[in-house]
């Protein structure tokens, strides 16, 4: 994390584990004060521990990023122990793999609830801190499947993940103008809890899609995340990053 960005506030929410843990330890190594968000309270706390085991700057926050007064008391307790907020990366999200026909709407609506509007309501929670600093750092964590389509993920999964894109998009152009950047990331699989509750064949078709067929460790996601909020990275805005073995390629 370049100069610039070093001892700011992070929120990083669902940062219990995978690609959200490796962010929090690598964001608070690199000097930032992290606040650990995840709908696990002890989840949260397991990866403050880690943190605080080599003097970084941590505190855990239960809370549902689906549930907007959830989100504001979260932002509460972030301003309270760590200050005002000058990262924000949105990774809170659910992966059913449910096929098309059988989602329900209340399935539907639960992961796009998460996955989409949990990072609009946590983005519209931290604009006011960043617009008053006149810096700031959004990146939202994306997927393979916004982009191309669900593999194995489930039709919601893909819509949310799409949506978050475009999302990311109006972030930039509404940031920009306040020292505000907005990012994405779009990782394809990745070796987390998330995709070792996925059925081993769909764990194989999912490295089939990577040229380099195997799955991105989640501090490979990490290095993305750590570049967009970098001081160096102040001229990329409303960019989507696509960290996945070459399954897809602009």
């Amino acid at each position: 994390m370049g100069q610039g960005s070093q001892d700011r506030v992070a929120v990083v929410t669902g940062a219990g584990s995978g690609i959200g843990r490796a962010t929090v330890l690598a964001l608070a190594s690199a000097g930032a004060r992290v606040a650990v968000v995840d709908l696990s309270l002890p989840a949260a706390m397991t990866s403050v521990a880690q943190i605080r085991e080599y003097g970084g700057v941590a505190e855990a926050i239960q809370a549902d990023v689906a549930d907007p007064a959830s989100v504001r008391s979260m932002m509460d307790a972030v301003r309270a122990a760590l200050g005002s907020v000058g990262i924000l990366v949105n990774n809170a999200g659910i992966c059913p793999t449910t096929p098309f026909l059988d989602v329900t709407l209340e399935e539907w609506n639960r992961v796009l609830a998460v996955n989409l509007t949990g990072a609009f309501l946590c983005a519209q929670a931290v604009l006011p801190d960043m617009m008053a600093n006149r810096w700031g750092r959004i990146v939202n964590v994306s997927s393979l499947a916004g982009q191309v389509g669900g593999i194995i993920a489930g039709p919601h999964y893909a819509a949310s993940k799409g949506g978050l894109l475009a999302l990311t998009k109006t972030l930039a152009r509404l940031g920009a103008p306040h020292g505000i950047t907005a990012n994405a990331i779009a990782p394809g699989t990745v070796d987390t809890p998330m995709r070792d509750s996925f059925a081993p064949a769909d764990q194989e078709r999912l490295l089939g899609a990577a040229l380099v067929r195997r799955a991105a460790r989640p501090e490979e996601i990490t290095a993305g995340v750590l570049y967009l909020v970098s001081a160096e990275a102040a001229y990329v805005t409303g960019h989507t990053l696509g960290i996945n073995g070459g399954a897809f390629m602009q």
